[in-house]
């Protein structure tokens, strides 16, 4: 099976199972998804689900976040760790929302990035997410299963983006990044498959009995 026919496979068998692909963080408008998604760094889409209704009960706006202290903020996200950084990038990104973009989220990749605490990873889940602009956030289960699935060599997470972006159809990208988290999430694990069990897996690569050793994000 040559690369093209993997993507083919690919893309049919994670329609098959994701048909429909809800986002994972919760949220009601661009300003909570934002937060979301930044505390979803190094930390369960379930812990920060479980932890945003109290934050978002006391501002789900930037104008309601800078009227709570760091400290306040603190003590509602400890549970999905690197709080301190986090509550400050929190306080210090609602600020230059509301000094610099009118207290909205900008829809543009600069101006996103600059935020505190908002890398190009974030930048992309919003712009996708939040604004439907065709992106593809990379995350540790893409990186994984792109390298099982020889589709990159996973070098960089950046490299594993441009290489995913090339190969498939952009129209495809918002949906796609969700499946192949779901997936990566559901059959092949990090510590399980290794590239030799899950049906995509096995499909893409019949003969191969080793297992794939995968470089992380």
């Amino acid at each position: 099976m040559n690369k093209s026919e993997r993507v083919r496979f690919i893309i049919s068998h994670l329609e098959k199972l994701y048909p429909k692909t809800p986002v994972p963080l919760n949220n009601q408008n661009n300003y909570e998804l934002l937060i979301a998604v930044l505390l979803s760094a190094q930390c369960t889409d379930e812990r920060v689900n479980q932890v945003t209704p109290s934050l978002f009960s006391k501002a789900n706006r930037p104008d309601k976040m800078v009227k709570l202290s760091i400290d306040e903020i603190y003590k509602v996200i400890r549970p999905c760790g690197l709080a301190p950084q986090k509550s400050k990038a929190i306080y210090n990104l609602s600020e230059i929302l509301i000094l610099q973009h009118k207290g909205e989220v900008p829809s543009n990749f600069e101006d996103l990035e600059a935020l505190p605490g908002v890398g190009h990873k974030t930048a992309s889940v919003i712009m996708s997410q939040g604004f439907g602009y065709p992106a593809f956030p990379i995350d540790t289960h893409i990186h994984r299963l792109a390298q099982r699935w020889g589709l990159t060599n996973g070098k960089s997470v950046k490299q594993t983006e441009h290489d995913l972006k090339k190969i498939f159809p952009e129209k495809l990208w918002n949906k796609l990044h969700l499946q192949i988290i779901f997936y990566g999430r559901e059959y092949c694990e990090a510590r399980s498959c290794f590239g030799i069990e899950c049906k995509i897996c096995k499909t893409c690569y019949p003969t191969r009995k080793k297992p794939v050793k995968t470089k992380k994000a």
